[in-house]
């Protein structure tokens, strides 16, 4: 599984005016069966999206194709890990990305 870390670079102005566009491309990426769950940071500083893509070249694809890359809104950092440990009612989805 991979966790993308987002953060923001630019005035919450600037994220704002980017927000529509990103979220129709996350609804996209959870229709493809791409991401688990997603959101902004408390405080908003940044986002948070769990995926469920199987290898880091997809995840690049994900970041590549992100309205917040494509307008310099965010910088990306991915932590790649094993789940071991999962509420039961993921595990057909941990499963997914074995």
């Amino acid at each position: 599984m991979f966790l993308i870390l987002l953060t923001y670079k630019v005035p919450i102005e600037e994220v704002e005016r980017v927000t529509p566009a990103h979220r129709e491309f996350l609804d996209r990426a959870y229709k493809a069966n791409k991401l688990l769950v997603s959101g902004p940071q408390v405080p908003r500083k940044g986002g948070i999206i769990l995926s469920l893509v199987k290898t880091r070249d997809e995840v690049d694809e994900i970041i590549k194709a992100d309205p917040f890359n494509l307008e310099g809104i965010a910088d990306y950092t991915v932590f790649e890990f094993q789940a071991l440990k999962f509420h039961p009612a993921l595990e057909p989805l941990v499963k997914m990305t074995g």
